[in-house]
């Protein structure tokens, strides 16, 4: 096979196609759809039973990968094993948790011939949780209020201050909204357990939940902005049925934020938008979010973008998208021979 006729390879994390998904799926199908030229789409899974390691069509290969608590050095050197073996062109981490590492070292990533658009430290973490509020106060952002807790103690006066219902959130998933003290206590012991310490308390602010899928070229543009509402949520929260919108205050909230931090990559950002049409910022995701497939059905997809700017392509901007289209995600039982699951549970590769 000849240089121009080889595949693009493309790596990418976030296979758990579950309740509470990852955007692995989506990315992978809207690479797929989106890239002029053979794709090769090398899955990376850090458990045995994703989804997206066995859905047909969806990864070309899947390997094991260590979890982001063994550090950038271990990821790097199960990255550079992998590289050998597939020559990846693009790598696409599809996780908050994840990202520390994979920024850590896209540089050395960089030498071995594997591209990628990730943010800077500076822009993760300007958009961290635990700093967003300042964020929103400094460039003029509607943001609730908020505060990182390490005791369970402090909800007592978190809830004198805030007013009850407000809302508990984990560091990187996952956020309950509690209407008394008790439910609060209960929500932090459960996100603590599972993310870790501080556990973030935010003002509730009521309205409708509105996002945004946006990708930056990393230097002050917005290349694609997508709004969608929400139209069924689960119990965790997630949406699981949504439908593009019209809104051109979304649009120039996201261009802004763009501008301000010249985001570079993916990024999602979650929003209630109350009654009185006040646009409040209650997370930005560094990373595409789990119905970014949406962005491709909508005109402007923003993965198979992603790969073009990751291998230097200079992408336009996008100046329109179909609004009214709606996604919905649906389950159903996927049979595979227990031999595919054994074969990558005992060899890490499938």
């Amino acid at each position: 096979m000849s240089e121009t006729q080889r595949p693009i390879v493309v790596a990418l994390t976030g296979l758990n196609a579950i309740d509470s998904p990852g955007p692995g799926v989506a990315v992978a199908r809207a690479v797929r759809d989106g890239l002029q030229q053979p794709v090769r789409i090398i899955g990376l899974a850090y458990e045995n039973l994703e989804p997206g390691i066995y859905m047909d069509g969806i990864c070309d290969k899947t390997y094991q990968i260590s979890y982001p608590a063994a550090g950038p050095e271990v990821l790097y050197n199960v990255i550079k094993a992998i590289h050998e073996k597939e020559k990846i062109d693009v790598i696409i981490p599809n996780f908050d948790a994840e990202l520390y590492n994979f920024i850590t070292i896209a540089p050395r990533l960089k030498a071995l011939g594997i591209n990628s658009f990730l943010p800077s430290f500076e822009m993760f973490d300007a958009r961290d949780k635990l700093n967003l509020y300042d964020f929103g106060q400094k460039h003029g952002l509607l943001v609730p209020k908020d505060k990182a807790i390490y005791s369970i103690n402090d909800l007592v006066q978190l809830g004198e201050d805030f007013g009850y219902p407000l809302v508990v959130k984990g560091k990187y998933y996952e956020a309950v909204v509690a209407y008394t003290l008790e439910q609060a206590q209960k929500a932090f012991y459960k996100i603590s357990a599972k993310w870790g310490l501080p556990i973030i308390v935010q003002q509730f602010i009521d309205g409708t939940e509105v996002n945004i899928a946006a990708l930056g070229d990393g230097e002050g543009n917005a290349t694609s902005i997508i709004p969608m509402k929400k139209m069924y949520i689960t119990d965790k929260g997630k949406a699981w049925a949504g439908i593009t919108l019209e809104d051109e205050a979304m649009i120039q909230l996201a261009k802004k934020f763009v501008a301000v931090t010249k985001w570079r990559g993916g990024f999602e950002v979650e929003i209630m938008k109350t009654a009185k049409d006040e646009l409040y910022i209650m997370e930005i995701n560094p990373r595409f979010p789990a119905w970014i497939y949406l962005s491709a059905g909508a005109g402007q997809n923003q993965p198979a973008s992603l790969v073009k700017m990751a291998m230097g392509e200079k992408v336009p901007a996008f100046t329109s998208y179909d609004s009214g289209k709606l996604f919905i995600r649906y389950s159903w039982d996927l049979i595979v021979d227990v031999s595919r699951f054994q074969q990558f549970s005992a060899f890490g590769s499938l």
